[in-house]
């Protein structure tokens, strides 16, 4: 009988103490050089190393540690229904969930702790949390997270995470005041841990939303405490005293009810507006604060109720600005490694669309005609019958050619994980597979620059709040390879969508102007643009101080006037999130790892399609320059639907 080797009874051993931690005996574990995971009855944990050494021993253990926690003492329905509704609140109520998991087995078994504690400290330090000095540079999620976790288990945060958590400590413990403790007294209750994380998110200024079950309660509580017509009619200053000194939950709801009711009917003035014809209304199109009355011929969007408080604090920035070019080797060296998963199978797709896009190259060439080039293979029949006319030709025009691609990638916090790793994956492989066929491909990306407002935030704040300040966060708009460089110079740039400090928050309509501005700038004939992203346009600080379909509004402007007043052609595709609703031609993807084939197809299509039609009529609708471009092919795919 052949002997196990030592990767063998390892692997084996792993195996076995995840099942028994999580105690499921069916759970499929799998070793892989992805990052850790769990994805039904299955585990995946990372590649242990042949010479099996002490230290990326213990983070293997540590990855697997933490899967069969969450696989033990989490419960997915809970966690759905107690989920916030805000982009920052979300992560960091994952993060919270995360730390009560990896808490409960820490505090049972000093060996999985050291194990965890040993996976914390090695994942913040490829992350480079030991070289920050700027909160802004740390995720206010993962801060939450090692602080719950010393909350709740006494262990301080990892070496390496020790200052970045520090940026933060004095922030968070003037917000909570003490009030992680309280974590610890409910971690073995998942859904009262939930209930407790909501509270701390919302003392941190998070966007929560409404808990279902408190807001029925509440609704129970005020129709048993209704006050009688009489004191409907008691003076306001009575009644303001009675809500102030026993009800002051009542008067907050009854204050946020009264607000929604003016951003509704804000709202449904607003889309009569829109809906006036021309000669409707006294108002000129440009005054402020009025629709723009309809033009057949508008060569740019429509968005009169969208601005920024200011674009001071904006920029466009490449990503090799971003980071050191050691730190960027190292991300790099991590997308290899993922790459080196999924590569057999994109690479088959990468060389069929290849293929496709060579034989649309094949030079034609029509015969017999009275006028062209000479064609010189037809000469030997006049020498033959010197009454033969001369034979030309002349070659086909290939629509083909000419052609320059724009990945416009969601660079966003929900992003984080698998879904950012195969974007970066798919974009790599997309533009290798591009520049063999002779087609320029650019990557861009799209975020932010600090969390909750930044610098805009701050200048409003100093101006006095002034009230419906618009968009109020500082634009980060990140070129990872610009369409003349080659693909092999801007390589190592991709491995930055891996550094967990870039992903903060989206704002789509703008991201999307910007890539759009930027293609038309191309001398190229016809234009694609690929926009990747997994959902709305999400910034809490912009949405705190406007309606809540502010960005969401920009974003279909934007893609209504490209999509019928612009040559493009806008095609959507998105991670777990439906963009149908959005796009005129959208796909779904439910599985990030069904991006990159998905990329390819519909590119595929774009390239089998004739470039000269438009779907709608919007050539009908456009009158390009003379000389301008002739055709344009704008596709948008939004990473998050199915296909």
């Amino acid at each position: 009988m052949t002997q196990e080797s030592p990767l063998e009874s390892f692997k084996r051993a792993t195996s076995a103490t995840v099942r028994a931690i999580a105690e499921k005996k069916d759970l499929a574990v799998g070793f892989s050089a992805e990052p850790a995971g769990v994805t039904g009855t299955r585990v995946r944990v990372p590649l242990p190393p042949r010479d099996l050494n002490p230290r990326d021993v213990a983070l293997v253990r540590g990855a697997a540690d933490a899967a069969a926690l969450r696989l033990k003492h989490h419960d997915a329905g809970v966690y759905a229904h107690r989920m916030p509704t805000g982009d920052t609140a979300r992560q960091a109520y994952e993060a919270l969930e995360q730390a009560r998991v990896e808490a409960i087995g820490a505090t049972q078994m000093s060996g999985v702790a050291a194990n965890l504690g040993a996976n914390l400290e090695e994942k913040y330090r490829r992350q480079g949390f030991d070289r920050i000095t700027d909160r802004e540079q740390v995720p206010l999620a993962d801060a939450l997270r090692l602080l719950a976790r010393e909350a709740m288990t006494g262990e301080a945060p990892p070496p390496s995470a020790t200052q970045a958590v520090d940026l933060w400590r004095g922030w968070v413990e003037e917000k909570l005041v003490g009030k992680l403790g309280d974590l610890t007294k409910v971690m073995g209750d998942q859904d009262a841990y939930a209930r407790t994380v909501r509270r701390l998110l919302s003392d941190l200024d998070m966007e929560v939303g409404a808990d279902q079950e408190e807001a029925e309660e509440g609704q129970e509580e005020n129709q048993a405490d209704a006050p009688s017509p009489q004191e409907d009619n008691a003076p306001m200053d009575a009644q303001g005293g009675e809500q102030s000194a026993g009800e002051p939950q009542e008067a907050a709801a009854s204050e946020q009810k009264e607000m929604k009711q003016q951003e509704s009917g804000q709202a449904e003035a607003e889309d009569s507006l829109s809906q006036m014809g021309e000669g409707e209304g006294t108002e000129e199109p440009g005054d402020p604060g009025t629709p723009q009355r309809s033009d057949r011929w508008r060569n740019e969007p429509d968005t009169a109720g969208y601005k920024a408080f200011t674009t001071a604090f904006d920029e466009v920035v490449d990503a090799a600005d971003l980071c050191d070019p050691d730190e960027l080797s190292r991300l790099r060296l991590m997308l290899d490694q993922q790459l080196q998963h999924l590569h057999g199978v994109i690479a088959k797709l990468a060389n069929r669309l290849q293929r496709r896009l060579l034989a649309k190259q094949t030079r034609s060439w029509e015969f017999d005609l009275e006028e062209g080039m000479l064609d010189a293979a037809r000469l030997a029949r006049i020498v033959i019958n010197p009454m033969t006319p001369l034979s030309f030709k002349r070659e086909n025009e290939t629509d083909f050619r000419d052609t320059v691609v724009t990945l416009l990638i969601d660079n966003s916090g929900s992003m984080r994980g698998r879904p950012i790793s195969i974007a970066a994956i798919s974009a790599d492989i997309l533009s290798r597979t591009l520049e063999r066929c002779g087609v320029k491909v650019e990557i861009l990306g799209f975020t932010t620059r600090a969390w909750k407002g930044g610098q805009s935030r701050e200048r409003w704040i100093a101006a006095g709040k002034p009230t419906q300040p618009g968009r109020l966060n500082d634009l980060r708009h990140i070129i990872y390879k610009s369409a003349d460089a080659p693909w092999r110079r801007a390589r190592r740039n991709l491995g930055l969508m891996l550094r967990e400090g870039i992903l903060k928050e989206n704002i789509d309509g703008e991201a999307l102007l910007w890539a759009h501005n930027r293609l038309m700038a191309r001398p190229e004939q016809r234009r694609i643009l690929m926009v990747i992203s997994d959902g709305a346009p999400v910034d809490d600080s912009t949405l705190s101080v406007n309606s809540g379909s502010y960005l969401e509004k920009h974003l279909r402007q934007v893609i209504e006037w490209i999509e019928n007043r612009s040559p493009v052609e806008l095609v959507a595709i998105g991670i777990g999130h439906d963009v149908t609703r959005y796009y005129r031609r959208a796909v779904t993807i439910i599985d990030a790892e069904q991006l990159g084939g998905t990329m390819m197809e519909k590119l595929a299509e774009l390239f089998d399609e004739d470039g000269s039609r438009r779907p709608g009529g919007a050539n009908d609708s456009f009158a390009p320059a003379a000389g301008g471009p002739r055709k344009v092919g704008f596709s948008a795919v939004t990473a998050g639907r199915r296909m």
